[in-house]
């Protein structure tokens, strides 16, 4: 693979969300899903000071002393995925450092995992947690409508209240010599993507990769595989890499939309039947990821 190579210009879908028009919106959102797996929204109720305060308070975690960031480092004996993950020189498919914590919802939260430095970390963090799950709320719905479901249906699939979120901060220092993040589509459900305006967000369609234009204050929304099979196929888990930039840090901010714990997913029995089967098997979360990394899978 040639990191260097710089994808094709076609425009990832951007959904306005401020349009008077929910109808519009909504078939907005749904024809991004089920043609790209991903579009960018703009005026999404965020506040865009909020979102830069959320980018500073990163920034300022990886440049911290390694002693320092170490401090929310995963035990050695833990079993845990979440903690501060610095980047390995043995492996090279994925070349970043980053930062992976749960928050929401707050039973699930471990605050070892959260940064004492900066001060503001806590703060910040809970604030966009409020929003984003607001925002992933609303995109849900869209989706739901899309499927002529409820508009919490899928939502409620997903574990309701107790559906999971869970913060990735990567950090990507400049390079030509390596990828930042290998092709793949999201083991989870929905990804709420902000990153700084350093590019490198790509996504393959048509047989061609395509650049995702950097909007200042957008929030990026990408289909993961948990969404595409619950609706049975019919919107798409998008692929996507994130490439290095020779010269400057990229780093992106995702907010990983997963099933509650223990919950079994697979196609809405509102969407299957005879003349539609069920394309993908139903199956717990964390068994769909074990199979899926251990290339298990029957569909």
């Amino acid at each position: 693979m040639n990191v260097d190579k710089r994808g094709e210009t076609k425009k990832i879908p951007v959904v306005d969300l401020s349009d008077p028009s929910d109808e519009l919106v909504a078939h907005a959102v749904v024809k991004a899903s089920e043609e790209w797996g991903i579009l960018q929204v703009v005026n999404h109720g965020i506040p865009a000071d909020l979102m830069r305060r959320l980018q500073e308070v990163g920034r300022q975690f990886f440049e911290l002393p390694a002693t320092e960031k170490e401090s929310v480092t995963r035990p050695v004996d833990s079993q845990d995925i979440e903690g501060y993950f610095p980047k390995d020189p043995k492996h090279l498919k994925a070349w970043d450092d980053h930062l992976i914590h749960n928050i929401w919802p707050p039973a699930s939260i471990n605050y070892r995992y959260w940064p004492n430095n900066p001060s503001d970390y806590r703060d910040v963090t809970e604030e966009y947690t409020r929003n984003v799950t607001k925002l992933t709320e609303k995109i849900v719905g869209y989706l739901s409508k899309g499927l002529g479901l409820r508009h919490e249906a899928l939502k409620e699939g997903l574990g309701g209240d107790k559906t999971q979120y869970v913060m990735r901060i990567n950090c990507y220092p400049p390079s030509d010599l390596v990828i930042g993040a290998p092709a793949h589509t999201d083991l989870c459900a929905l990804a709420l993507l902000v990153s700084n305006e350093v590019p490198g967000l790509q996504v393959f369609k048509d047989n061609h990769w395509f650049d995702v234009e950097y909007i200042n204050s957008a929030v990026i929304v990408l289909i993961g595989d948990q969404i595409m099979r619950m609706s049975n196929g019919r919107y798409k888990n998008v692929l996507h890499r994130s490439i290095m930039d020779k010269e400057k840090t990229r780093m992106s901010w995702p907010v990983l939309v997963e099933p509650k714990h223990g919950l079994v997913v697979g196609p809405l029995p509102e969407l299957t039947g005879d003349e539609n089967p069920p394309k993908f098997e139903s199956l717990t979360f964390e068994d769909y990821v074990y199979r899926k990394i251990k290339k298990l899978l029957r569909d």
